[in-house]
């Protein structure tokens, strides 16, 4: 018979127990521990969540119609420097006669090719016998004349002055001869100089416009006076009511409504049958100064057109306005981080727009979503438009928006969740 096995002792049965429990708690631990760690490792490793904007949009800004008193007769055409299109209009694409409007696209034409700088003469000009018997020539047909002295010499811009101001048309024949050597050769040349510069509807014969062949629509005569204005030399000497020069003497300037109504300019044209004005008006606006061009063709009298004209700019005026859709440091967009933090978007700058009339004036707010940023920092812009105007301000940040720490993350995985969730879909 074999031995008998003996029993275990009763603490060696107590040991084995209590180790198990050991190894069984302590693998629990380290579950615990592994486990923690990688939601610890995953929860301050998210991505912060983005604070999405709350965007406020002004109302757009519209004034009340300006009733207008427009001519009843005519072609008439009002524009304003910076201003797209008309800001009224009759009758403004058919060709008229514009006499001597003529000769402020002689001028120009002239100092294309013979530019002046400004506060400059320009080159002397020597005048014969030949431009006296222009000046006579002229008288013989009723045109404009301006006095010329054989032996005389003028500058370029003096010789401007005679024709323009008193509008001689024996000063446009004579600068032409000097600047291209015959008036038919200035002719072809101004008629190019119209082509390139858009004015399609625009022709001319002469110097002088004493024929009245020499032909413009009123809305190319106010594309036309745009243009001069930009010339300095034309600018000054269209705005002066008199010059004195000493070979000719003084010289008074045809537009009697010159320094009336706001009007510093520009040309009068007088036909047999009409009378003509191309006409500039200033007129302050708040900060800003207006500049308005305009033109009536065909009235019956410089009388007629003039208080025509006079009446209207009396009714243009106040249809500009200046506005302010954006002050500095206007609240246009609100941030509210899940942490608990706030800033604001506000504009860096103030904005002021001119406009004329009803035209509407409109904000428009782009905001960007933020995580985090400092006091200070773009996040958007808002873009204000009145026509074709548009000035752009950016929005800056009122205060930081910073890490909410890693309290905040261990404690609140579902927003971080939320915010893995919305970047795995992008």
């Amino acid at each position: 018979m074999s031995a008998a096995r003996p029993e275990p002792r009763p603490d060696a049965r107590v040991y084995r127990r209590r180790r198990i429990v050991v190894f069984t708690s302590l693998a629990v631990v380290v579950a615990l521990l592994t486990g923690a760690g990688v939601y610890g490792a995953n929860t301050l490793g998210a991505p912060i969540p983005t604070a999405a904007p709350s965007v406020t949009d002004p109302e757009p800004v519209a004034a009340a119609p300006q009733q207008l008193a427009l001519p009843g007769f005519g072609g008439f055409a009002v524009g304003a420097v910076g201003f797209d299109g008309l800001l009224a209009a009759g009758n403004e694409q058919t060709p008229m006669a514009m006499a001597s409007i003529t000769k402020v696209i002689t001028a120009l034409t002239v100092l294309a090719e013979h530019p002046i700088a400004a506060g400059e003469q320009g080159p002397d000009i020597e005048y014969t016998d030949a431009d006296v018997d222009i000046y006579w020539d002229m008288v013989a047909q009723n045109g404009s004349v301006a006095p010329v002295e054989a032996g005389s010499t003028l500058s370029l811009k003096e010789s401007l002055e005679a024709l323009l101001i008193p509008s001689g048309n024996n000063y446009g024949i004579s600068i032409s001869n000097w600047a291209f050597g015959s008036e038919a050769a200035l002719v072809e040349k101004a008629n190019a100089w119209l082509a390139e510069h858009g004015l399609e509807n625009t022709h001319v014969v002469d110097s002088s416009g004493i024929s009245d062949d020499n032909v413009g629509t009123a809305a190319d005569m106010v594309a036309l006076g745009e243009i001069a204005l930009e010339d300095p030399t034309i600018a000054a000497i269209v705005a002066s009511k008199s010059v004195e020069i000493p070979e000719l003497g003084t010289l008074t300037n045809s537009n009697k409504l010159l320094g009336t109504h706001g009007v510093d300019g520009m040309k009068t044209g007088t036909t047999d049958d009409a009378a003509n004005l191309l006409f500039t008006a200033d007129y302050a606006v708040g900060s800003s100064t207006v500049t308005v061009v305009g033109v009536l063709l065909g009235g019956e009298t410089h009388a007629v057109i003039d208080e025509a004209i006079a009446v209207m700019l009396d009714s243009v005026a106040p249809g500009f306005h200046e506005v302010s859709p954006l002050e500095a440091n206007q609240v246009l967009a609100e941030y509210d981080t899940p942490w608990g933090e706030t800033a604001r978007g506000r504009t860096a700058d103030g904005a002021t727009v001119v406009v004329w009339n009803d035209t509407p004036v409109d904000v428009e707010v782009h905001a960007d979503p933020v995580t985090l940023a400092s006091r200070g920092d773009e996040v958007g812009t808002a873009v204000v438009r009145a026509g074709s105007q548009e000035i752009t301000v950016p929005l800056v940040l009122d205060a930081s928006l910073t890490d909410p720490g890693a309290w905040w993350r261990l404690t609140n995985p579902g927003a971080l969740d939320a915010e893995q969730t919305q970047s795995g879909s992008e």
